[in-house]
């Protein structure tokens, strides 16, 4: 690649089995691979109730802009760093594909035995099959509704 990041697209079923354990699908493995990631990096949503999941590209975003701040008098660095990176883990991915979800991420997630990933560009997310349904509808369904406003604000 020649400096472009690939995006993590798709939306792919998977399951949670009896040890907590996850398979990345291949193409995401791909695009961690691709970036030098060791494993994949996860942490809690903040807004959802499911997990984020990312390569080294988006942590190597997210510490540069920390950076730009100062590391002891400024309250954003101590928010924005409490809120990601303390709350990030870097998972192992093993010879299968798999990784071990901790206790608190599969509890934070609602996860059941059926999951979902869900590519959104710079990240990916990890969903509650049952739980994502009525989220992708709604998400889908506002997004239809910004276009209907949008012509009928150009017609008239």
């Amino acid at each position: 690649m020649t400096g472009l990041v690939q995006p993590f697209i798709s939306t792919v079923p998977g399951s949670l089995d009896s040890k907590g354990r996850v398979c990345i699908p291949a193409t995401y493995r791909h695009i961690l691979a691709a970036q030098n990631t060791a494993g994949v990096y996860i942490c809690p949503s903040f807004i959802d109730p499911a997990l984020d999941a990312f390569g080294q590209s988006l942590l190597d975003s997210i510490t540069a802009r920390l950076a730009s701040q100062d590391p002891f008098f400024s309250a954003s660095f101590d928010d924005e760093a409490t809120a990601l990176i303390a709350r990030t883990q870097n998972l192992p991915i093993d010879e299968n594909g798999r990784v071990r979800i901790p206790d608190a991420l599969i509890e934070h997630a609602g996860l059941k035995d059926k999951i979902v990933f869900v590519g959104k560009a710079q990240k990916f997310q990890i969903w509650d099959a049952d739980a994502y349904a009525p989220i992708e509808a709604d998400a889908l369904a506002r997004v239809k509704a910004r276009m209907e406003r949008a012509r009928s604000g150009e017609a008239t």
